[in-house]
């Protein structure tokens, strides 16, 4: 299945998509509507086909009439990992790690499908970075590599977007990583039965402005899914409505000579074969006269 939550003059809702490639869904104000995604997953397997084959009964909805949102609204956790990529770790000057580089990202550092991705005033310095996300649906702590790809629901494509010069302000890269509106996340949530087993085999790529910037096979991660959830529940209790950032290929903007960040105007599309396109216009932010701030437009 695959559904996408969404805002709309209605309120928020969630939808499905159909075999015909048009999406139907009922908002929170309707007495059929199923729940969140969080909701959902938090039911587990059985609540969320129940509430697919509920908003399989919906009207027809007009995706030129909504705002895409992240596919899960108020994720408990966002588990990054970091230089999980040969190539990207070699890139940006590390060994390539003998375990994990984690990192956390914050809910309101995110953004949807087609939703600017927001450059701050106070650096030029925004990178992108393609990555795969996967969603837990099933709670665990010390899960065995062997059963761990059970406790994942399905997957998204991401796209960290990072500041550089504040990331590497400190030894620590969480400010870098959590400026408002730089974590592009969507456009659906695709259960994992629709894929191969932790997304083994595909290939995705990243492109700035229609130009290839990054393209990688998930088969180069160093640490694949599995290994992923395995790791992190040695150490964190992982709960339905979780998502895993499983790292980005080399080729970030970064590490080009010169230097290749991303601008206003400037389109970067993340691709992930059999899963879709996450895309996001960059626009500059605004700081309003009463300091709220904003995306240039808004």
């Amino acid at each position: 299945m695959r559904l996408i939550s969404y805002k709309c003059s209605e309120g928020s809702g969630l939808a499905v998509k159909r075999p015909d490639g048009s999406y139907c869904g009922f908002t929170s104000l309707n007495g059929q509507y199923p729940g969140s995604l969080r909701a959902l997953l938090d039911g587990g397997t059985e609540k969320l086909l129940a509430g697919r084959n509920v908003l399989l009964t919906a009207p027809p909805l007009n995706l030129d009439e909504i705002e895409f949102l992240p596919p899960l609204v108020n994720a408990r956790k966002i588990i990054c990992i970091g230089l999980n990529y040969l190539d990207h770790s070699a890139e940006s000057g590390f060994k390539p790690p003998e375990y994990p580089a984690v990192f956390a990202r914050f809910y309101s550092s995110l953004v949807g499908h087609m939703a600017p991705i927001v450059r701050p005033t106070v650096s030029n310095q925004l990178d992108y970075e393609g990555e795969l996300a996967a969603i837990v649906g099933r709670a665990g702590r010390h899960i065995a590599k062997a059963h761990a790809l059970e406790h994942i629901a399905g997957y998204a494509l991401f796209d960290d977007a990072s500041i550089r010069d504040y990331q590497f302000k400190s030894s620590q890269w969480t400010v870098g990583k959590n400026f408002d509106a730089t974590g592009a996340f969507g456009p659906e949530f695709i259960s994992a039965d629709e894929l191969p087993p932790g997304c083994k085999g595909l290939h995705f790529e990243t492109r700035l402005n229609e130009v290839i910037v990054q393209k990688a096979a998930i088969d180069d991660m160093i640490f694949d899914v599995a290994a992923i959830i395995s790791i992190l529940s040695e150490a964190i209790t992982l709960s339905p409505g979780d998502i895993l950032v499983t790292g980005t290929p080399s080729g970030v903007g970064k590490a080009r000579k010169p230097p290749l960040f991303m601008k206003s105007g400037d389109v970067c599309e993340v691709e992930l074969e059999n899963v879709g396109i996450l895309r996001n216009k960059i626009e500059d932010e605004i700081v309003a006269p009463a300091g709220r701030i904003t995306a240039a437009g808004e």
